[in-house]
């Protein structure tokens, strides 16, 4: 039986199980599970709902470079959610190497996201994706973390809803963070 081929759209209950665990694990790694709400794998929308301390953008106080600095470190932490997802799905779940198509497309999109959300330069949007693929990679390439990430999936398939406490405390107790 041939392995099905990883898309960016999920390919069924399981593999959605699977991009959520990579995303929450990738936020726990960029110590930013304060910034979410909740999770939820029923969520018609995205299944991460991020807290308000996520989506200020600053004030006549706070000077342009601390807001600009949030916009990219925003920017860092959706662009490495969207690699663990899909490095979470193939190589924990498919135990397969990701598509080079689908990492040319996600790098496509973090081209226009950094362009167009913090005016990045080109060969900075470069640096952060070969940083954050590489950290991800060392995350989820690790066979001894394997166990600990199927153990997370299954309990994020069973409990469905989690909030950004309930993650940290789960990831936590498998020695995730």
């Amino acid at each position: 039986m041939s392995q099905p081929k990883l898309t960016l759209a999920y390919l069924n209950e399981d593999d959605r199980v699977y991009g959520l665990a990579g995303m929450a694990i990738s936020l726990a790694a960029l110590n930013a599970l304060d910034r979410v709400a909740e999770v939820s794998l029923d969520s018609d929308g995205p299944m991460v709902s991020f807290s308000h301390a996520y989506y200020f953008s600053g004030s006549p106080s706070i000077s342009p470079k601390s807001t600009w600095d949030n916009l990219v470190h925003n920017f860092h932490i959706t662009s490495a959610m969207v690699i663990s997802n899909v490095l979470a799905r193939s190589l924990v779940r498919l135990h397969s190497e990701v598509p080079a198509e689908l990492l040319v497309e996600i790098r496509h999109q973090m081209d226009a996201e950094g362009q167009d959300t913090c005016s990045l330069e080109p060969d900075e949007i470069a640096a952060l994706y070969d940083k954050t693929l590489r950290y991800s990679r060392r995350i989820f390439n690790n066979p001894r973390l394997h166990p600990a990430i199927n153990a997370f999936a299954r309990t994020l398939a069973r409990r469905r809803v989690m909030s950004g406490m309930e993650l940290r405390d789960e990831l936590h107790q498998l020695q995730l963070i």
